[in-house]
């Protein structure tokens, strides 16, 4: 297959440059307030169109079109090899002039090449560039470079998950302890006796009337196993399993965290943690006393002239700005088609993320005009999540970095006149 790829790319670099399909409509105000209502964008475009909408009238929608982009033969090709899945990954726009409401643009394309195949976080694939350009009559408006990786699908074996405790009358106290950063041991509520596991009734007056204290959260190793086999969903092992005495007197049994097995010891203090394994249950685990708390992750520092914009990526917005877009690609609407090819959800699109990222800059640059956008797509901006803009501006460029919690989703420059 990638000889023929390599052949169809030498056929379509030497058809050079060509009509692309007629925008369906003119520069019209209601597709600009659509677009600013759903980014957020609070600037004034009475005569002329964002810069940064500049593809979205060349986009197609959800009409059958003939021919997309300069790339759609190779990138049906590469569907048909099971290169299904797709992202965009850089897009640069260079804006000639403003573009007025109720002009009609045309536009051409042609192809800019194909690399690959190359192996990625999404999965292997090729890089697929093409290029298109703008005009009003015979004058040119603008233009733009366009790069998509399409990837085979990662196959995702579904991880081990935890085995999950029963939880029933006589335990949801505990568990609910847990969830809140407690250990609560029962406490009967005639005698005062504590007693672990809970149980219906006191095994020393039988009484069944029942409460529970919460305790101290220290202890000592009473005695302990190292779990070799057989093997447990959620666990690699070898890991270490103690009978912890609690300062309170009962023995709770849990994992012991943050040590080597040989380093274990009978009598050894330890301290409480806890460890999310669902949205339902936190389970009580140990380790050595006196270990620090995990220390926060990492984060870039990264200087910014003004106030950073945090924007929560919520599936109503990624939603309406990938409509506002006119971008009705799959993976930007729904789930199922998002994670079969291989993403966790639905995700930011390159147009919204172009958008926001003029947005910021407009903002904080009162009656600038934009004569350039370019960006690079690093770790996708998944629903639930928040993106973080923040720039810093050296004459007439612009840097901005967008942030999610997996790392940078955009790193883009903006030129301005």
């Amino acid at each position: 297959m990638h000889d023929e790829l390599m052949a169809l790319a030498e056929k379509l670099t030497g058809l050079g440059e060509r009509p692309a399909p007629v925008p369906l409509d003119p520069v019209n105000a209601p597709m600009i307030r659509n677009w600013q209502q759903a980014l957020g964008e609070k600037g004034s475009w009475e005569a002329e169109a964002p810069p940064a909408m500049l593809q979205v009238w060349s986009m197609p929608g959800l009409v059958d079109t003939k021919a997309g982009s300069a790339a759609d033969e190779i990138l049906q090709k590469l569907n048909a090899g099971g290169f299904t899945g797709v992202v965009a990954v850089n897009c640069e726009h260079a804006y000639d002039r403003p573009i007025r409401i109720g002009e009609r643009l045309r536009s051409t394309m042609r192809f800019g090449g194909i690399a690959g195949p190359k192996r990625t976080a999404m999965g292997e694939g090729y890089f697929v560039t093409w290029h298109q350009a703008w005009y009003s009559g015979d004058e040119r408006v603008g233009e733009m470079l366009f790069r998509v990786l399409k990837f085979l699908p990662v196959k995702r074996r579904p991880a081990g998950k935890p085995i999950l405790p029963a939880i029933g009358l006589d335990t949801e106290f505990f568990w609910a302890g847990a969830r809140e950063g407690e250990l609560r041991i029962q406490k009967c509520g005639e005698c005062g006796v504590l007693r672990h596991p809970p149980g219906p009734m006191c095994p020393s007056c039988h009484a069944t009337k029942r409460d529970f204290v919460v305790a101290s959260g220290r202890g000592t190793v009473y005695s302990h196993v190292v779990h070799h086999h057989p093997p447990v969903p959620g666990r690699t092992p070898p890991y270490v399993v103690a009978l912890v005495e609690l300062e309170e007197g009962p023995r709770i049994i849990g994992n012991l965290l943050d040590i080597a097995p040989e380093d274990v010891t009978v009598g050894m203090p330890v301290q409480l943690t806890f460890q999310q394994i669902s949205d339902d249950v936190t389970l009580p685990q140990w380790q050595p006393a006196g270990t620090p708390p995990p220390a926060p992750r990492a984060v870039r520092e990264t200087r910014s002239d003004w106030d950073a914009l945090e924007l929560p990526l919520t599936p109503t917005l990624i939603v309406a700005t990938a409509i506002a877009t006119r971008d009705f690609t799959p993976v930007h609407h729904d789930v199922a088609l998002a994670r079969a090819q291989g993403s966790k959800d639905i995700f930011l699109n390159i147009l919204t993320t172009m958008g926001l990222v003029q947005r910021y800059v407009l903002e904080n640059n009162p009656g600038a005009s934009v004569a350039g956008i370019k960006v690079r797509l690093g770790a996708p901006a998944y629903a639930g999540d928040t993106l973080t803009l923040t720039g810093t501006r050296e004459g007439d460029v612009v840097t901005v970095r967008g942030a999610v919690s997996l790392g940078d989703h955009v790193n883009a420059t903006v030129t301005l006149r």
